[in-house]
C-alpha cells in the first residue's frame, strides 16, 4: 500500500479512530429484552397462563390487567446479560482509550518551539527559571556516556555525564598534566557544570571561560560556582557566531559541548571557533548530527522526522558529522580532523532520563503551568531516542588542533 505521509496520514488515523468509536457506540443495546404484541381479555387468561407454564425457566411474562397489550419477555438470563454489556463498555472505553490517544500524539506531533530570533536564548531562560530541566538532567545539560555496552540501569545519569567529560578529554587529546596552565573556551555551556569540572580537573593555574546566550543561566552557573569553591571559571552571555570580546588567538582548548544544533550558521560558528584559538591550541566538540545524506537521499520519513526534531527544541537544522569536518578544513587553519560517531556510547541517555521523571514526579508534579511543556519533552526525547537509534541521527565527535 502507498504510505500516505505527513498531515493527511494524521487525519486517516482519526477517522479510523473515531469510525471505529462510531461503531461500538452504535452497536452497544441491549438485547437482553423484547416485546411481543398480545391481545389478552379475560377468556385469554387462562391461555396466557398455560403459555407461561410450558415455557423454558429463562422465559416468563408477568402478571398483567386486563387492559395490557405487551407482553414483556427476556431471551437471555442475568448471568448472560451483565457479562455481555461490560463486554461492550469495556470495547467503548477502549476505542476512546484509542481516540484519546490519537488526538494527544497528533497534538504532540505539531512542533511548538521553531527556531527563531532570541528563541534559544529565551528558552533556556525558561528551562533554568523552571528547574525543571536542572532537576532530572543536574548540573549538565549533556548526555553521559555509559560505553558501547553499558544500560543505563547499571549506571546513573550523573556519573555517566561526568564520565562523558572524562572521554570528551581523552578525545581531544587534553590532559591535565599537560594541560595544567590551558585557558579554555567553553562554547554553549549552559549552567556550567562542564566548565567547572574542566576548571577543578585542571587545576587551580588554569582559566576557564564560559559562554551562553541565556542570562538566567550565567546567573545559575555563578551561583553554583560559588558553592562549590571554583573560583577559576568565568561565565559571560556572549553570542558564539560573534565573540566580539575575544581577539584572535585566544585559547589554548577550544571545547564545544552540544551547542553546535542551536547554530544558524554553522559555517560561521566553526570560523569563529577556530579563530580564536591558538596556533597548536586543541579544539573538541560534540554534537547532535543528522546522518550524511550524500550517498543515501532522506526519504519522506526521514524529512518528517528531522523537521519535528528542528522545530520542537528551537534547532535550526543540524548536519553531518562529515560536513562538520569539511567545515574545519575549509578554514585553512587546522590539521585534518578526527570524526567519530558516539551513539552507542549515549543512546541510554534519552530513556534513562524520561525514566527518571516516571519514578520521580516530583520535579514538575507541583508545577501545573509547566506539564504540557514537560509532556512535550518527553515525547520529544523519545523521538529522539528512536531517530538514534534507527540511524537517522549520529552523536558526532570531532577534534582537531591549529597549524602552528
Amino acid at each position: 500500500m502507498k504510505r500516505i505521509d505527513g498531515v493527511k496520514t494524521k487525519r486517516v488515523k482519526m477517522k479510523l479512530y473515531l469510525s471505529l468509536a462510531l461503531i461500538l457506540a452504535a452497536s452497544c443495546h441491549v438485547e437482553g429484552f423484547t416485546t411481543t404484541p398480545s391481545v389478552l381479555g379475560h377468556s385469554g387468561a387462562n391461555t396466557a397462563g398455560k403459555s407461561i407454564n410450558k415455557a423454558s425457566p429463562a422465559t416468563f411474562a408477568p402478571s398483567q390487567s386486563s387492559t395490557s397489550n405487551t407482553q414483556l419477555s427476556m431471551v437471555a438470563s442475568p448471568q448472560t446479560l451483565i457479562p455481555k454489556i461490560a463486554i461492550k463498555v469495556a470495547a467503548i472505553s477502549l476505542s476512546a482509550a484509542l481516540a484519546g490517544t490519537g488526538f494527544v500524539k497528533l497534538f504532540l506531533d505539531i512542533p511548538s518551539r521553531t527556531y527563531g530570533s532570541g528563541t534559544v536564548a529565551n528558552e533556556y531562560d525558561e528551562w533554568t527559571e523552571e528547574g525543571i530541566l536542572e532537576y532530572y538532567w543536574g548540573e549538565h545539560i549533556h548526555l553521559g556516556y555509559y560505553g558501547p555496552d553499558v544500560k543505563y540501569k547499571y549506571r546513573p545519569l550523573n556519573e555517566a555525564q561526568y564520565t562523558f567529560i572524562d572521554e570528551m578529554m581523552k578525545f581531544g587529546g587534553i590532559d591535565p598534566a599537560v594541560d595544567g596552565k590551558a585557558k579554555v573556551l567553553d562554547v554553549g555551556c549552559g549552567f556550567g557544570g562542564t566548565s567547572r569540572y574542566l576548571a577543578r580537573k585542571l587545576g587551580p593555574d588554569s582559566e576557564v571561560t564560559a559562554i551562553t546566550l541565556s542570562p538566567k543561566q550565567v546567573e545559575r552557573a555563578e551561583e553554583l560556582a560559588i558553592e562549590q569553591e571554583t573560583p577559576n571559571v568565568k561565565f559571560m552571555v556572549e553570542d558564539a557566531l560573534e565573540m566580539p570580546s575575544f581577539p584572535d588567538n585566544s585559547f589554548d582548548i577550544v571545547w564545544a559541548c552540544e551547542s553546535g544544533e542551536h547554530m544558524p550558521d554553522k559555517k560561521k560558528y566553526i570560523d569563529q571557533m577556530m579563530r580564536v584559538l591558538k596556533p597548536g591550541g586543541k579544539f573538541v566538540m560534540a554534537v547532535w548530527c543528522q546522518r550524511d545524506d550524500s550517498k543515501v537521499p532522506f526519504d519522506k520519513r526521514d524529512k518528517r522526522d528531522l523537521k519535528y526534531l528542528y522545530e520542537e527544541w528551537t534547532h535550526p537544522y543540524f548536519i553531518s558529522k562529515e560536513a562538520y569536518a569539511e567545515l574545519i578544513e575549509d578554514t585553512g587553519v587546522m590539521n585534518k580532523a578526527t570524526a567519530a560517531d558516539w551513539v552507542r556510547e549515549t543512546i541510554a541517555s534519552w530513556r534513562h532520563t524520561i525514566l527518571k521523571g516516571i519514578k520521580d514526579p516530583r520535579g514538575f508534579i507541583f508545577k501545573p503551568k509547566a506539564y504540557i511543556k514537560t509532556l512535550r519533552d518527553a515525547y520529544c526525547i523519545e523521538r529522539m531516542h528512536r531517530a538514534f537509534k534507527r540511524g537517522l541521527m549520529e552523536y558526532g565527535m570531532l577534534t582537531a588542533t591549529k597549524k602552528k
